[in-house]
C-alpha cells in the first residue's frame, strides 16, 4: 500500500517551484501524491490546517506537515 502525500499550495511561484521540485520527486512506487491548489480548492483549507499545514507550500506525509520555504499564510488565502 502507498504512503499517502498532500502537497498543498497557493498556485504562487515559490509553490510552483516546489511542486516541481519535491513533490514530482517523490517515488511514485511508494507514494501517493495528491495536489491540491488552496487557491481554487478553498473548501480544502480546513482540512490543510487540520494536518497542521500553516503556512504553502506544505507537503503532508503520512499525517506528519513538512513546510517548504515559505509562500504565504494560510491566512492569506482565507481572503
Amino acid at each position: 500500500m502507498k504512503t499517502p502525500a498532500t502537497f498543498y499550495h497557493a498556485g504562487c511561484p515559490v509553490c510552483v517551484e516546489a511542486e516541481h521540485q519535491i513533490a514530482e520527486a517523490l517515488d511514485p512506487d511508494r507514494y501517493e501524491v495528491e495536489l491540491v491548489h488552496l487557491g481554487e480548492q478553498k473548501d480544502r483549507i480546513a482540512a490543510a490546517e487540520a494536518a497542521g499545514v500553516k503556512s504553502v507550500p506544505a507537503l503532508v506525509i503520512n499525517g506528519a506537515p513538512f513546510h517548504i520555504n515559505f509562500g504565504a499564510p494560510m491566512s492569506a488565502l482565507k481572503s
